[in-house]
């Protein structure tokens, strides 16, 4: 609490102790206010979105690799080449001969060409299948009878499956809100589209990609490293939260109310993943004690430019410099190994330790006064004694991806997966409904593995509308 010049002058005279305890409260007041100010997207895990334009300047906590910038060798591009066999041909004839002497060459046969291709879309247009099926009247019961509909004609007039997966390609993949892609549709066919279809194409694949799901929740289960992250989603202006888990050839998203071990146990997957758990250091994913454990790097080396540049820690410089040299290492020796010696493993332990070790000595424990009332529950410490606290309790995850290369050094591959929702929300704001929200969620994933096993979202949606949705093979086992 605030006091004023003469209370202060009264404690000078009175509780000279309880001044300085006055003085110190202030102190500490004041660094959290220093502290939390010099927070930024940079240092922390404060999203850029919410900086504003007084964002630093992007600067990767990885540095400098020494390559060249743009595609690396055995990069796969995607110039424009020519085609062989070219949809239509246009022959330009030569009648007048432009050397300058103006001769007709009109009757001369041409001795060769030289060809150039032009790329274009062409005039699109919704194509109209009419289907009419033949009435016959049964020579034995004189009744007149009917040949049956094609599967899925079920209205005079209707949009065919086709459509149907581009309206979710635009609203799913694009993040398009759905007046947008009533614009979108008639600018290139003439044609208006109505919410309500927009949303029953959305419901019709949701029932589809059901197998999908299972298989997905199945076989992350089979893989040997998954990573685990959650975000905020607005959900008729609550907040919820998505749920997500991520490999290199997979992804799968939940939505649930609750954030921590309730919403873990109601999806079920993770409770049997025996595995190893790439993660942002979550109290709730600590406390799955079936699977091993890995921690994202990025959030640790962020933490560590704070220590140093705000509260100029020199420790954290010499271990954000460890932590960079041995993933640089790593990349090396993956060209060459499966894994590192046992002597060098030990080398980069033992130096982690020293840092942390001298990371202690200049973080001593916050000592109470003698007289100062006893509380309940931990000692209260410092943001980098929290910091120092857990980079020592969970030395053996944070160094994982020294032991085991298929462990990534950061947890970017699963937060890039939220990234996605949150660019939707920001398009279209938050769901209407928790039904939408789940459906969104499901065909994410769906869109999402295909993109990562490298098919094309727009033909996989539209064989999943028809009924057939792309499963991915089992992962091998072990």
């Amino acid at each position: 609490m605030k006091k004023t010049s003469a209370e202060l002058y009264n404690m000078i005279l009175e509780d000279p102790d309880g001044l300085v305890a006055y003085v110190l409260s202030i102190q500490e007041r004041n660094q959290k206010l220093e502290e939390s100010t010099a927070l930024n997207s940079r240092n922390s895990s404060k999203p850029p979105s919410s900086e504003g334009y007084a964002k630093p300047t992007p600067k990767s906590l990885r540095g400098k690799s020494g390559k060249k910038s743009g595609g690396q060798p055995g990069h796969t591009g995607a110039t424009l080449k020519q085609v062989e066999v070219p949809d239509r041909t246009v022959v330009h004839p030569l009648s007048i001969c432009p050397c300058g002497c103006g001769s007709d060459l009109s009757n001369q046969p041409a001795l060769d060409h030289e060809a150039r291709q032009v790329f274009d879309l062409p005039t699109q247009k919704l194509e109209v299948t009419e289907h009419k099926v033949e009435t016959k009247r049964c020579p034995i019961s004189g009744k007149l009878v009917q040949a049956p509909w094609p599967a899925g004609v079920t209205a005079h007039v209707q949009y065919g499956p086709d459509f149907y997966a581009l309206l979710v390609y635009m609203y799913n993949q694009q993040h398009l809100p759905l007046n947008r892609i009533d614009q979108m549709i008639f600018d290139l066919y003439g044609q208006h589209v109505s919410e309500e279809t927009i949303l029953n194409a959305i419901k019709a694949l949701d029932q589809e990609l059901i197998p999908f799901e299972v298989a997905i929740k199945e076989q992350i289960l089979m893989e040997p490293v998954v990573g685990a992250d959650e975000t905020g989603l607005r959900v008729v202006m609550v907040l919820y939260w998505l749920h997500i888990l991520s490999t290199p050839t997979r992804t799968w998203y939940g939505v649930h109310k609750k954030r921590g071990k309730e919403a873990l146990d109601y999806f079920a997957i993770l409770e049997f993943y025996q595995g190893r758990l790439v993660h942002d250091c979550w109290d709730t994913y600590f406390k799955i004690v079936g699977c091993l454990h890995a921690l994202c790097n990025a959030h640790i080396l962020r933490e560590l430019v704070f220590a140093h540049e705000v509260n100029k820690q020199a420790w954290a410089k010499s271990l954000f410099d460890l932590l960079i040299d041995m993933n640089n290492k790593r990349d090396e020796q993956m060209r060459v190994a499966s894994h590192f010696p046992e002597e060098c493993l030990l080398e980069w332990h033992q130096k982690y330790k020293e840092i942390l070790s001298e990371g202690q000595k200049a973080n001593p424990p916050i000592i109470p006064a003698p007289d100062a009332p006893k509380k309940r529950g931990r000692k209260k410490q410092s943001k980098t004694q929290n910091l120092i606290g857990r980079l020592i309790a969970n030395e053996e995850s944070v160094l994982a991806f020294l032991h085991d290369f298929r462990v990534p050094f950061t947890n970017n591959l699963t937060e890039q997966a939220a990234r996605m929702m949150k660019v939707k929300q920001k398009v279209s704001g938050c769901f209407r409904t928790l039904e939408g929200a789940e459906r969104f969620a499901r065909i994410r994933s769906y869109i999402s593995t295909v993109r990562k096993q490298g098919r094309s979202t727009l033909q996989e949606l539209r064989a999943a509308i028809r009924g057939n949705p792309f499963i991915p093979e089992a992962p091998p086992s072990g």
